[in-house]
């Protein structure tokens, strides 16, 4: 079924993702795989030296703000809103079983 220069095994592939792969469509993948692979090999044929590794392509830089402390809601205002309230804490149903 593959005549390309790579020799794909799209039954094993198929396997792997847990898929069913009508002939049809077995021909189409595996062509669309050795796009794939042969455009992986282009790519690592490109000469990275000197080139330091990255995480992005542009730079990135911490966005968060500053963890400062600033004022509180009192327990009682926040208590106004909860449905079930026992000793300044708020009462929800059990999810966990023991």
């Amino acid at each position: 079924m593959d005549t390309s220069k790579h020799k794909i095994d799209i039954d094993y592939v198929a396997q792997l993702a847990r898929i069913e792969l009508s002939d049809a469509e077995k021909v189409k993948f595996s062509g669309q795989l050795e796009n794939i692979i042969t455009y992986c090999e282009k790519i690592s044929q490109v000469n990275v030296d000197g080139i330091e590794p990255m995480s992005h392509s542009f730079p990135f830089y911490n966005v968060w703000e500053e963890d400062t402390p600033e004022s509180t809601f009192a327990v009682e205002d926040v208590l106004l809103n909860a449905p079930k309230a026992d000793e300044d804490q708020i009462v929800v149903p059990r999810v966990v079983e023991e």
